[in-house]
């Protein structure tokens, strides 16, 4: 999250306490556990992050802004779409992979 175009960390630890990475509460019982299960959200939150950063900049690059991510607004734009939103607007799509053998 940036505030003034500075970073703030906070954001990111939000998203390790709550959704979508939610690391309380810890159902571990040995510290080796935990300590994995830190490791593994902190490359989803890097992840979550480095998309966020992406999408953003290249909005930003091209001067263009994102619509319909806003549930009950789909005409309110953004030049800083969140991870989670770009994510939520892809929910309803599904995909089928159908095998065919070979028809000699």
């Amino acid at each position: 999250m940036t505030v003034r175009d500075a970073w703030i960390q906070g954001s990111g630890f939000s998203r390790l306490k709550g959704r979508p990475l939610g690391a309380s509460p810890l159902f571990v019982q040995r510290d080796d556990q935990a300590k994995g299960l830190m490791h593994l959200l902190s490359l989803g939150l890097r992840i979550l992050t480095l998309i966020e950063f992406v999408v953003q900049r290249r909005l930003k690059q091209h001067k263009e802004k994102l619509f319909g991510l806003f549930p009950g607004n789909p005409k309110r734009a953004t030049t800083r779409p969140t991870t989670e939103r770009i994510l939520r607007a892809f929910k309803d799509i599904s995909l089928t992979i159908l095998g065919v053998k070979d028809q000699d």
